[in-house]
Order: C-alpha cells, then structure tokens, then sequence
C-alpha cells in the first residue's frame, strides 16, 4: 500500500466541526479531508435551526444549561453543559466576525427562535432556515484564506492506522472509489458526522452513514451512548432520500401538528404541546404514521404566506413535492436524524486512542445525554472544535513552520459499497432500531446485519458502517428501560438510576456472534 508522511495536523471531514477546528489550529499546518467539495454534501450545511445561545438579556447560560440536563433525560454530563452553554455567546460573536449575516432586528439585536425543551427563544437564525448553509460558507471563505490549511477535496479516510494504542495516521482513498494510501501523520482528528443515514428513513446526507465512528470503532477505540439516536419528528414526508425537513422553527412560529382526522394529537400527550422534547414528538408522530392517520404540520394560521420567504429550504423542499404550504398542511414522518452517541471522548475531546481526538456529531461527549435539546448540535461543535485545537496544540508542542503540501499520486478505480447491501443495511436498522424497539427485533436485526457484512467482507466503507450499526443494536440492547430517544416496548419504563454506556466493537461482536446466524 502506498504511504505518505506528513508533519500536518489530520482532519477528517470538513464540515462546520473540521472547518472551526482548522482555523482555530492556525498557524499549526493542517491537512483537511473533503469527501465532497468544500462546503457541499455534509450535514452542517443542512442544518436549518441554528445555533443555541443565551443572546437575551433576559436569560441566562445556566437556563440553558438547566434545559440541556433537562431534556437529556438524566444522562447529561453537567459540567460539560455548563461549560459548552457558558462559552456559546463567544462562539456566535465569533461566527459573526468571521462574516455570517445572522438575523438581525432593526435595533441590530440577533433575531431569536424558540424550539422544543427551550424555556426562552435561543436559536440565533439566518434567513429563517438558513443557518447552516450560511455559517459554513462564512467558514469555508476563512479556509480558502488561511495559509496553513491544505484541503484535499474528494478524499475519504477509510481506516485508522496504529500501533498499539496509538492512533498514527489514516488510510484514505478518493471519495469516488479508489485503491487506499496511508497517511502517517502526528495527529488525527475526525469529524465526519454522525449515523443517521444507516436508517432508511433520514435527514442526513447520503454520505454521513456512521463511517467516522465506525473507523474508529475497529481501531479500538471506545465508543459512548450508541443507542441513543435522535429521530427528527417532522421530516416531509414526500418520498424523497433523504428527507427534507421542517425545521423546529416553524413549531416554535405556532405550527401545529394534526392528524387526518383534524386531531391536535400532541395535546393530550404533553403540557408543551408540539413543543414538548423532540423524544416524544417522535413517538407520537410514529405512532400516528403506525396507525394510518397520516400526519401534518399545519403552518398555514401561524405564517401564511410568510412561509414562502422567512423558510426558503422548507419552501424549496414542499415545491418539489407539489406542496403549497401557505395553503396546505405539510405532510410529515419521524425520521433518523442526529446521534446522540460516537466516539468517548473526555473533556479535551480526547478518545480512548492516543493521538485521536473526536468533535461534532462522531463524537459522544455527554453534553446530549439521551435526547439532544435542539440547536445544541451545531453549538456542541463550535465548543469542542475550540477544545480540540487546544488539546492537540498541547499535546503535539511548537507547530512545524515548514510542512509541505501533500499531493496524492494516481490512483486506480476500486469499487464501492454494494448499493443493494447498504439499501438492506438501512432497511434492517428502520426495522429493527428504530423509533420503537424490542429485544426480539434488535436481536434479528444484529444477525442481519452480521448476514450483509459477510457479504462483502472486504470492503472497509461497508464495514465501517457495519460496525457502527452493531454498535447501535448491542447497545440498545443491553440498556433494557426507556430513557430519551431510546425507546424498548419490552422496558417502557426509566430505569432508577440514569448510567451513560460504553462499549467497545469487540464487546459489541461478541453480542453479535452469540446470535444465531442468518442469510441476507
């Protein structure tokens, strides 16, 4: 296998996690892997709430800290909310200098939404659902300019070297298939995003299908809060891969969820209505879709027309599906779409790995717990983007002054992933893993999995999603209560006392291996 030697800082990913990260390792050198051209395909430019912040005067980091224990449902690591919500103000006055045209009122105050499980209106917006789409190309303008960042667009990590416990570069290969190479290098950091596009009904990219955390899982290193996988309740439901979404806002605005029938179905179900934690809209929307009575978020009393301009990616999404919002319900579905769980890392973002550190989604940093408060995601970002600059820039010492750029040699066509099989992955996953799960379907989708994996046993894009899914279902299936987005029909109830999990991919296979095996 080819191999490279570089004194350049790894990133893995180029999202808004992996951008942040670079800049704030200026002027340490750093090598950035794009899947993608910069700034298209990844999740941060799909989001659409934006970022939490206690921007009002009138409200506090410590409510919003207090909100993100809260909706966690136990599992939250305080400190780490408290430190991540103290330091969210900072990070949006930062974004603002770096160019973002968030919304502003007459007054030049930041315009502020309010969405499910927040008790003031936190969520610093561009253009109504534009907030990831436009931070990142702020984020992407400072990349292009900083000298001491090297992208390398088209171009996936596929595997992590080591020596023992020791995480000392990345097999990479080009995103369109290709014979891998290996790049020696004297630290890696991922942030490739998370897992819901192992489901198959998602929000995420094409691409973001668990692979980051899966690589890192065959390294060894260990992985935090699986299970927990939050599912968006109003995705569109229009039939298209992935799904659109309806961002939060729009409940946040007064939109209201109603069945077929005209039913406020959420009422009865809980105080906050339509803005109860993202958990139990979920499960209320499942089991709506469940029992035939067809789902809508109905935004036309609180917004009207205004839909049409103060939402554009909601609007562009109801066109293509032949949907006029201001004049007719959206129809809507629960879909994958945030990982609470990834990689453990502690609180420099630091993995279990020497020489690994973990940001953004692929990472479990207790911060979520399990269930996500909205708009903490992209926040959670910013933070340990921050945090693992600054543990890298410590622990690697004075940055080298003379890194060369990297250039790739020719390399041969390689196949990819069998599409049938990640069809029959994600299928298996929405099965099996779901909204609502049981050991009987966790077990049967464990053994389909181990089925595909056999399949095509070597092809490392395929195993690590393989991995990461194991992950997933092993832990579910080891957490026997109900807690947040993890939901078993056989243990509805919590548990007394609220644990974080841990597992490593060896523990999870051994689960796996116990099952009775099955054919694809």
């Amino acid at each position: 296998m080819p191999h490279i030697v570089t004194d350049r800082v790894v990133v893995v990913g180029a999202g808004l996690a992996g951008l942040y990260a670079a800049l704030k390792l200026a002027p340490r050198p750093v090598l950035m892997l794009s899947p993608d051209p910069l700034g298209q395909g990844g999740s941060s430019v799909w989001a659409q709430g934006g970022v939490a912040a206690a921007m009002d005067p009138a409200d506090s980091a410590g409510s919003h800290a207090s909100d993100t224990v809260r909706a966690g449902a136990g599992t939250v690591d305080q400190a780490v909310a408290r430190m991540v919500t103290d330091e969210a103000r900072a990070h949006i006055l930062d974004l603002t200098r770096l160019g973002t045209p968030f919304d502003r009122t007459t007054g030049g105050g930041y315009v502020l939404s309010r969405e499910a499980a927040h008790s003031f209106a936190r969520v610093v917006r561009v253009n109504g659902d534009q907030a990831g789409a436009e931070i990142m190309r702020a984020l992407v303008a400072a990349i292009r300019a900083a000298s001491s960042v090297q992208v390398l667009e088209g171009v996936v990590a596929t595997g992590l070297q080591t020596m023992g416990n020791r995480v000392t570069g990345v097999r990479i290969a080009r995103a369109d298939g290709s014979v891998p190479l290996t790049l020696s290098a004297p630290a890696v950091m991922l942030a490739g995003g998370g897992s819901g596009g192992l489901f198959a009904l998602t929000t995420n990219p094409p691409r973001i299908r668990g692979q980051v955390i899966g690589m890192a899982a065959r390294a060894g290193a260990v992985v935090a809060d699986a299970e927990f996988v939050q599912f968006h309740p109003t995705a569109i439901d229009c039939g298209e891969d992935p799904a659109p979404l309806a961002t939060e806002a729009l409940r946040g605005e007064g939109a209201r969820l109603v069945n077929r029938l005209g039913e406020r179905f959420m009422l009865p179900l809980h105080p906050d209505a339509e803005l109860a934690p993202r958990d139990i809209v979920a499960r209320a929307i499942y089991a709506q879709t469940q029992a035939g009575l067809r789902p809508v978020l109905d935004t036309r009393a609180c917004l009207g027309a205004r839909i049409l301009t103060e939402f554009p990616a909601v609007a562009a999404a109801c066109a293509r599906a032949g949907i006029d919002p201001a004049r007719q319900p959206i129809p809507v579905a629960a879909a994958a779409h945030y990982h609470m769980g990834g990689v453990a890392t502690d609180a420099s973002g630091r993995a279990s790995l020497e020489c690994l550190w973990v940001c953004g989604e692929a990472a479990s940093t207790g911060l979520h717990g399990a269930n996500r408060l909205a708009s903490n995601g992209l926040l959670e970002a910013l933070v340990f983007a921050r945090i693992c600059a600054a543990g890298i820039d410590a622990a690697l010492g004075p940055a080298p002054t003379d890194a060369h750029r990297i250039t790739l040699p020719r390399l041969a066509a390689a196949a990819e992933a069998d599409p049938a099989l990640v069809a029959q992955l994600r299928r298996a996953m929405t099965d099996g893993a779901g909204v609502v799960r049981d050991a009987a379907g966790l077990r049967h989708t464990l053994t389909r999995i181990a089925a595909i994996e056999a399949a095509r046993p070597d092809c490392e894009n395929l195993l690590n999603m393989t991995a990461t899914a194991t992950l997933i279902c092993a832990s579910a299936l080891l957490r026997e209560e109900s807690r947040g987005a993890h939901y078993r029909i056989d243990h509805p109830h919590p548990a007394q006392i609220a644990r974080r999990s841990r597992i490593t991919l060896e523990d999870a296979m051994a689960i796996r291996d116990s099952l009775q095996p099955e054919t694809t």
